[in-house]
């Protein structure tokens, strides 16, 4: 089921994306949008306080991080299924750059708005796409790893365990002694009961319509309760954590105090009251550093991945620079309500996916629901053990390591695993350094692509050279010294045929080096003629007025 407005049509659009589907909105998709929000707002709801855990702030901060997004999209995002909000991958990024201050988190947020609102605004999506895959492989492998184990602290309930992951694992591992025996039965139990649910809902058969009602009933409700596994499982280990309050002992470490209610709306803070003076804006900025880039990129990675991946799967097409505005926007309102940065959620998007959502709608069902939890439910929140939500965490970034793609990778095409296990191995450093060696990385490989593209030279009456595509400056020398050798080579000396078919375009560069290397054979009393010319390129030939310049339409001819 979809939106028929929302796969590409040959009418105009309407600029507002909510304006392409709420005019046809149909009374039948309301029970499905209202199901979906409501189970996406249940698996949400533990998310965020888990994430805000891993983030390193308060833990109110993950609900106010998680109902501006869903809101913003209903009437920006152009994909159904996805939801906008906190996710683990965010989270370790903002611990990394928000140093756990809060002040820092909410202006990271509007900051990192404000550049995806640009890149948006000014098309720049493109700049994406210089992220390949072995690079986001190796980077959410590493985080899968790193968040994973920055969660054992508060499975075996130790505390004043450090960040850095060589540090922590050393620091777990010398500490492993004073385990506190509640936390961990509890955080273990919690992780199987979340991994067979999970499972359940994997293997869970679909129920046709002609069933009986009790085995439909019982097909829901066994979906109901794998689909909100996360809050499941939570108000389980509320409630234990709270029968032994009751009874006068406490054996786990516990959430504590949530403020309760709505979040003011006011703009960020753009200083810091610290004990030693103020810090100026340009003083955060400067802490923030590469941050600045590295969040909103990833954050715009991700949504974009899962925007496109969802609309495949589902049949419709998304607007990827309205995806880029949807969630700049959704972070600049954000920092309003004190949301560090959000991004698009792939798990949440599966579940609403799965429960069957019709359009964006769904968003504000979820976004109500994280309301009414501020609004009345933070008391309850109090006796939520931390190794409840360490489990939620781990459950919910273990499927992120994907092993398969290194043994795929090296069938494939082995040179691809040096950015992956660059950026993977990297990033348990430092996330930055990571990322950015990966990127670098594999920009070398593709300039070393384009500086030596491979070069086929076919002997005969003539010498044949074929450029298997296009010439760009960097690769002229390399023609040169290609031809030149094999001329040179050649007895008896022959004339060379330049067969130019995939070549698309060059540059003054390669003009110039063209014009030298025509100079260079007429020297030794040799040719060069051109054939298969693109217009493009043929015009730009032609317009250079090379001396000694001869072309041909084919092969044949020549």
């Amino acid at each position: 089921q979809g939106v028929p407005a929302m796969p590409g049509s040959r009418c105009p659009r309407p600029a507002l994306p909510i304006l392409r589907w709420l005019p046809r909105y149909s009374r039948a998709w309301l029970p499905l949008d209202v199901l979906a929000g409501l189970a996406v707002g249940l698996t949400t709801v533990p998310q965020a306080l888990a994430y805000a855990e891993l983030a390193g702030l308060p833990l109110q901060y993950g609900l106010y991080s998680s109902f501006m997004g869903c809101f913003v999209y209903c009437f920006l995002g152009t994909a159904k299924d996805v939801t906008l909000g906190p996710t683990a991958i965010m989270s370790l990024l903002v611990s990394s750059y928000a140093f756990h201050e809060p002040t820092y988190a909410v202006l990271l947020a509007f900051l990192s708005g404000c550049i995806q609102l640009a890149m948006g605004l000014l098309h720049l999506g493109f700049l994406l796409d210089f992220i390949s895959c072995p690079v986001i492989k190796g980077f959410t492998s590493a985080a899968s790893i790193t968040i994973s184990f920055n969660q054992i602290k508060n499975i075996l309930g130790l505390q004043g365990i450090p960040r850095q992951f060589f540090l922590q694992v050393y620091e777990t591992l010398r500490r492993i002694r004073e385990t506190r025996a509640g936390d961990a039965v509890l955080g273990l139990t919690c992780l199987a009961m979340l991994a067979g649910l999970r499972a359940m809902k994997s293997h869970l058969p679909q129920a046709a319509p002609a069933e009986p009602l009790a085995v439909r009933i019982s097909y829901l409700i066994v979906w109901i309760s794998a689909t909100a596994r996360n809050a499941l499982v939570v108000l389980f280990a509320g409630l234990v954590a709270y029968s032994f309050q009751v009874m006068g002992s406490q054996p786990f470490r516990l959430t504590g105090s949530i403020p309760q209610g709505l979040p003011a709306f006011q703009p960020p803070h753009f200083s810091l009251a610290a004990p030693n003076g103020t810090i100026p804006f340009q003083s955060m900025v400067q802490d923030m550093g590469v941050g600045l880039a590295v969040v909103p990129l990833m954050g715009l990675l991700e949504t974009i991945a899962i925007a496109k991946a969802f609309a495949s799967q589902n049949g419709y097409r998304i607007d990827p620079d309205q995806e880029l505005l949807a969630l700049g926007i959704a972070n600049v309102l954000g920092s309003f309500v004190s949301s560090y940065p959000i991004t698009g959620s792939f798990g949440r998007t599966a579940v609403n996916a799965q429960s069957g959502v019709c359009t964006p709608a769904g968003g504000l069902v979820t976004g109500a629901l994280v309301l009414l939890s501020l609004a009345y439910l933070t008391s309850l929140f109090y006796y939520i053990p931390k190794a409840a939500l360490a489990a939620v965490i781990i459950s919910a970034v273990v499927p992120m390591f994907d092993a398969g793609v290194f043994r795929t990778l090296w069938r494939v095409k082995r040179l691809d695993l040096v950015p992956l296990c660059v950026t993977f191995l990297l990033c348990f450093w430092e996330v930055q350094y990571g990322i950015v060696a990966g990127v670098l990385v594999s920009g070398i490989l593709l300039l070393y692509s384009i500086a030596r593209p491979p070069i086929k030279v076919s002997e005969g009456a003539v010498l044949l050279v074929q450029p298997g595509s296009s010439l760009h400056f960097p690769a002229v020398e390399h023609l040169r010294d290609s031809v030149c050798s094999r001329v040179l080579a050649a007895s008896p000396p022959r004339s060379i045929i330049l067969d130019c078919c995939h070549i698309s375009s060059i540059d003054y560069t390669v003009v110039v080096g063209l014009a030298e290397l025509l100079q260079e054979l007429h020297k030794h009393g040799l040719s060069l003629a051109f054939c298969g010319l693109k217009d493009p390129v043929l015009q730009v030939l032609l317009s250079a007025e090379l001396e000694g310049f001869q072309h041909f339409s084919s092969r044949e001819e020549a």
